[in-house]
């Protein structure tokens, strides 16, 4: 009997034309997209169809974009499969908010007036920053603290994501983020790749944007999940409607601990996991972490055909 998880992508997973297939062929996913465009006062279904690629990009639109993308895929996915049910469900970083809604945390307005103030907080967090990260491939946790130990002498640096057991990205202020990078290449890390963003994304360079989210979350209508979430900031099993909401402000400038999550979910038995939106980023680290485990994406109507007639059978 197979036991389901259901986890959605971060920022970085966005493409041009994501989502427009399901525009195409679904009324559910015309419907999301609809709705999206008019709560978030933007034509954010244009964005993710036509791009460019200059403007999805940017935080501030490239976080609503993906996350109503993943919500069009989900709730698709969700009409023609209901039987397909999860025992937990987690998003990466900013796909946390795709989380909270398949759990009925927040209905589709509270998540993406969310997911518009916190991208809104976190540009403007990064434009009175200095900050960056990067991609460590191939070296041991020790090796990159000791880095990190060595390199804040020049300024704050510090673990933004634990990926899966090949991969860890760090953050924070530029020239110590550098230095770090320079010393785990000298100890024989297999690749170092900096990464093409505004600033220091999970790092104490957010606090700004947290102390703001923080005012914000006071105010948003929250239930307990109908789902258990595992929550980024601690790999935790989340449920309370109170715990999200102190939760939420806090993961901005927190660790991702994604790894640590999805081992969570495997311990408790689930064997298959469904990533809804753009992309297999998920898929290729969940081999990584757990290769035993299997992974479908959800992002088209081929993907959910395909699921559909593999995962049906003995549901």
């Amino acid at each position: 009997m197979k036991k389901f998880a259901f986890i959605f992508p971060g920022q970085g997973s966005q493409s041009t034309g994501m989502g427009l297939d399901l525009y195409n062929n679904f009324d559910i996913a015309k419907d999301i997209y609809s709705k999206a465009d008019d709560i978030l006062d933007k034509k954010i279904s244009k964005i993710c169809f036509e791009g460019p690629d200059e403007i999805l990009k940017q935080t501030i639109n490239s976080q609503s974009a993906i996350v109503t993308t993943s919500i069009a895929a989900y709730e698709t996915f969700k009409s023609v499969c209901p039987d397909i049910v999860p025992s937990y469900t987690l998003g990466h970083s900013l796909g946390e908010y795709c989380a909270m809604y398949t759990a009925e945390v927040m209905d589709l307005k509270t998540t993406l007036h969310a997911i518009q103030k916190r991208s809104e907080l976190m540009d403007a967090a990064t434009r009175t920053t200095s900050g960056t990260m990067a991609a460590i491939l191939g070296s041991s946790i020790e090796i990159i603290n000791s880095a990190i130990s060595e390199a804040s002498a020049l300024g704050l640096v510090q673990i933004a994501n634990y990926n899966d057991p090949t991969q860890i990205v760090i953050t924070g202020e530029l020239k110590a983020v550098q230095k770090a990078c320079d010393i785990i290449k000298e100890k024989g890390a297999k690749k170092v790749v900096p990464l093409a963003v505004s600033g220091g994304f999970h790092s104490k360079l957010m606090n700004s944007a947290s102390e703001g989210f923080k005012l914000f979350a006071k105010n948003l209508d929250l239930s307990d999940s109908i789902i258990p979430v595992i929550t980024n900031i601690d790999a935790g099993i989340t449920t309370k409607a109170e715990d999200f909401r102190e939760k939420m402000p806090n993961q901005i400038n927190s660790s991702v601990m994604w790894m640590q999550s999805i081992q969570k979910v495997v311990e408790n038995g689930v064997n298959t996991f469904i990533e809804f939106g753009n992309g297999r980023i998920l898929a290729g680290l969940n081999r990584k972490i757990c290769p035993e485990i299997k992974t479908y994406n959800i992002s088209d109507s081929a993907s959910i055909e395909t699921v559909k007639n593999e995962l049906m059978i003995g549901v």
